[in-house]
């Protein structure tokens, strides 16, 4: 037998606030897959600005999964929660297994829970989460109600260099939807340095995307191992 050939994860990012933090992740959960990143941070920018995916966006995402699969990998990782409605019309058009890192988040959010809170600092970010949680809760028969926990100023307050202010806001907007819900979900991965401390003031489950999110590239990665081996 050849010798096992190392997997190849792409990562595509419209923003710079993830890409350390996942990459620990990854070090903790796959540390012999070879992860490439492709940042773009203006992306992030634009869609803010437009208040949704401009087509612009869309079609440089879509380049981008393309590069992924000029560069050898075995699974691209779509990043960011706001584009991912223009990452699953992306799927039809890459023969490469494309992982959005919200998916599995949202997915045992809709399994699990019945009152579900989605906490943003991103109004783009916070409308695409609350549809695809409806979507997967659709998907495995259920009925869930969601509570919108927008926590205002927030991302300005970060973008101004005010952490400090970033956090009181979200934990703030945390404590009150909290109030109505029984799990509260981080609609942005950079978020999830937030979540033992909104677990801990709210008293509630908190999720967040990026371990789950590197979880279900772990499986594809597996099942693909699985497929080489003929099993």
């Amino acid at each position: 037998m050849g010798e096992k050939r190392t997997r190849k994860v792409v990562a595509v990012y419209t923003g710079l606030a993830l890409a350390e933090p996942l990459r620990a992740v990854f070090q903790e959960l796959l540390p012999e897959v070879k992860l490439v990143s492709i940042v773009d941070d203006s992306l992030i920018g634009e869609v803010i600005q437009a208040g949704h995916v401009p087509a612009g966006v869309a079609r440089r995402l879509m380049q981008y999964f393309h590069h992924g699969e000029e560069l050898g990998a075995d699974v691209i990782l779509n990043t960011c929660s706001s584009v991912g409605e223009a990452a699953d019309a992306a799927r039809s058009m890459i023969a490469t297994p494309l992982v959005k890192i919200d998916d599995a988040m949202a997915a045992k959010a809709a399994i699990e829970y019945g009152r579900i809170a989605v906490l943003a600092t991103l109004p783009t970010t916070l409308d695409p989460t609350m549809r695809l949680i409806r979507r997967k809760a659709e998907e495995a028969g259920r009925e869930v109600e969601l509570v919108s926990g927008l926590a205002e100023g927030a991302f300005e307050a970060l973008s101004g260099g005010r952490p400090e202010e970033h956090d009181r806001l979200l934990l703030e907007t945390a404590r009150k939807a909290a109030e109505s819900a029984e799990v509260l979900v981080l609609a942005q991965g950079s978020m999830a340095r937030m979540e033992s401390r909104i677990r801990e003031v709210t008293g509630r489950p908190v999720l967040s995307s990026p371990r789950l999110g590197v979880e279900a590239v772990k499986a594809v990665l597996e099942a693909l191992e699985q497929e080489g081996a003929g099993v």
